[in-house]
């Protein structure tokens, strides 16, 4: 019985904490994250404003996108 007892605890403990396992986390898509946030990513894809490549072009778009979601800007 107190045998029965220790089996039964043991195989909850170990349920338990075969829980907390993550999973690995891998890039799967194929882009290459080390080169410039303005460099872009090659797609046809952006904001029409932006030249992939420029980075004062970059920031000015950062700064737009800033300025338009800035909510203390919209209150009259």
């Amino acid at each position: 019985m107190k045998h029965g007892l220790i089996l039964i605890a043991t195989l909850a403990a170990v349920g338990a904490l075969s829980a907390c396992t993550e999973k690995p986390q891998t890039l799967s898509s194929g882009v290459k994250v080390d080169t410039a946030a303005f460099q872009g990513t090659g797609m046809p894809y952006a904001v029409p404003n932006w030249k992939q490549g420029d980075k004062a072009s970059w920031e000015q778009q950062l700064k737009t996108r800033t300025t338009n979601q800035n909510e203390y800007g919209k209150v009259n």
